[in-house]
């Protein structure tokens, strides 16, 4: 049987040994086993196919190498699919997400990492059989957003393909639509909760819970410093970095009214007292001065660059 099918059926269960059973435990099992359930001399209805289960079953467990990669599989059921990777896709058996709605998530905005380890800790704990219910794992992720959406909050649509465990720890898969809030002025770092929405319990014992860690989808002109302080990148044309004056700037936080001081320089940062992100304590807004040099695309724009230039030279030259 191809080892992606192993997961379907509980070999040890299959014949009645426990998982550290040894070499002459498990063949005394299946000599056992087989005369009892072989269609020659079983009077079962299911004789065939309990004597076939039983003998995929011991041809794993009597050979080390297919018992070793077995026993990982039961413990970690990913971990061997495409690479170690558990978001391959469907042949591989990991976790897959779909976001509907687009923004303001962005894109590649799921780290998986923690709930498949996770998962990896059910399963073994799952196998183990305690005797009462066993709350499920909670599982921790990491969402990144766009950092719009920490300024106005935002509610979306999140399918998962996840996991789920019976009661003989054997793996099944379960989609689920979760409703995702992000509220206004969420910081990086913080935590959203989804009760119920973790790893199944086992015996009856109620589901874990999800956590989703907030990260900001940064960006080279917009980025989040401290958490909730907004750093972005302006375009300042020539003169109104020298003459200054109040201009009107699109940012994270909306169109304000910025006051520029006259001879900025490029690469200097004007402070926006708490318009960073509008949490319990507002951050900063820090907008960063670039000075954009339009192009001169007609003769009358390069006789005014050149006559700019004629009045600095013979500025410069009289000093």
């Amino acid at each position: 049987m191809a080892s992606e099918n192993w997961l379907s059926e509980d070999f040890y269960k299959t014949l009645g040994v426990k998982e550290d059973a040894s070499d002459s435990d498990i063949k005394k099992a299946y000599r056992k086993l087989v005369r009892k359930y072989h269609p020659d001399v079983s009077k079962e209805p299911d004789a065939a196919e309990r004597t076939a289960e039983i003998n995929t079953a011991y041809e794993t467990l009597s050979d080390r190498e297919k018992r070793a990669e077995y026993d990982e599989l039961l413990a970690n059921p990913y971990g061997r699919s495409a690479g170690g990777n558990p978001f391959g896709g469907a042949q591989s058996g990991g976790f897959r997400y779909e976001y509907r709605g687009g923004e303001p998530f962005g894109a590649g905005d799921f780290n998986f990492e923690d709930l498949f380890a996770g998962f990896g800790r059910s399963q073994r704990q799952a196998h183990a059989r305690p005797d009462g219910p066993m709350k499920g794992d909670d599982q921790h992720a990491e969402l990144s957003i766009d950092i719009y959406a920490a300024y106005v909050g935002a509610e979306r649509s999140l399918n998962l393909n996840v996991p789920t465990v019976d009661e003989y720890g054997r793996v099944g898969y379960q989609t689920k639509t979760l409703n995702v809030k992000i509220p206004k002025g969420i910081t990086e770092g913080q935590q959203i909760r989804l009760a119920g929405q973790g790893l199944p319990g086992y015996n009856g014992g109620a589901n874990g819970d999800l956590y989703l860690k907030i990260k900001f989808h940064d960006k080279p002109d917009l980025y989040v410093k401290n958490k909730k302080d907004v750093y972005q990148t302006i375009d300042v044309k020539p003169w109104e970095a020298v003459l200054g004056g109040k201009i009107i700037v699109p940012t994270a936080a909306g169109r304000l009214q910025v006051n520029l001081p006259a001879n900025s320089q490029n690469g200097k940062s004007i402070r926006l007292k708490g318009k960073g992100i509008p949490a319990k304590e507002a951050g900063d807004l820090y907008l960063n001065i670039r000075i954009s040099v339009p192009k001169a695309e007609s003769e009358a724009d390069r006789a005014a660059w050149a006559q700019l230039a004629a009045h600095f030279d013979g500025k410069s030259a009289s000093n």
